[in-house]
């Protein structure tokens, strides 16, 4: 029984990268579960330059002299879970508008999930600005989908209404922050959570005759 999960998420956020890390180790320990998995626009910083910022001045506007310690404590967090990650590498903080496209053409292609880790590991392993176009057409050829064909596309305003709507529909909804999780369509579960809690979920589900009910 398909029981569907969204997850509505921003590539340059690292409590969602956790959080992606965590339900896939779930997932992993149950590959009988039943999501069908769809990831959703939510932009962080929304009126973000499209050409980003120096990711140094814009953490000191935004959190002042709290930026190290806060970032300090996500990577002792990340640290503590297995979770690779080095936001040392990290120079421009990107406008993520055309990584949400490519997650949204990937997903035509059946190549949601592979694109979502595509951008999580070139943000967060690897530095790299995932505001680019020609690193968004790198990490898609990476997953098999055509570069020429996503420049084309992020050279012009395609789907870009669409996913600034998508992301103002899950705000009216009362989402004020990432990631979010949304079972059967009506029990959302906020926050990165661990892979004890995914598998309680999941076996909870299988306990049920209708989990949409």
């Amino acid at each position: 029984m398909a029981v569907k999960l969204d997850i509505l998420s921003d590539p340059i956020c690292p409590w969602c990268y956790i959080g992606k890390t965590q339900l896939d180790r779930a997932l992993a320990e149950r590959p009988d579960h039943p999501f069908v998995i769809e990831w959703h626009p939510f932009q962080l910083n929304p009126d973000m330059p499209r050409e980003g910022r120096d990711r140094r001045e814009y953490l000191t506007e935004k959190f002042g002299d709290r930026a190290d310690a806060a970032y300090a404590q996500i990577t002792e967090h990340a640290k503590s879970l297995g979770i690779e990650a080095d936001f040392s590498k990290i120079e421009r903080t990107p406008n993520t508008l055309d990584a949400h496209r490519m997650i949204h053409w990937a997903g035509i292609e059946g190549k949601q999930g592979p694109m979502v880790d595509a951008l999580f590991r070139a943000n967060f392993v690897e530095g790299r600005d995932i505001g680019q176009h020609d690193v968004l057409a790198d990490l898609a050829d990476s997953i098999g989908m055509d570069a020429s064909v996503i420049l084309k596309l992020l050279r012009s305003d395609a789907d870009e209404q669409m996913i600034r709507e998508r992301d103002a529909h899950s705000r009216e909804m009362g989402v004020n922050a990432v990631p979010t999780f949304i079972v059967a369509q009506r029990h959302a579960v906020p926050g990165a959570q661990t892979p004890e809690v995914w598998l309680k979920v999941i076996d909870e589900i299988a306990g049920m005759e209708d989990p949409e009910a």
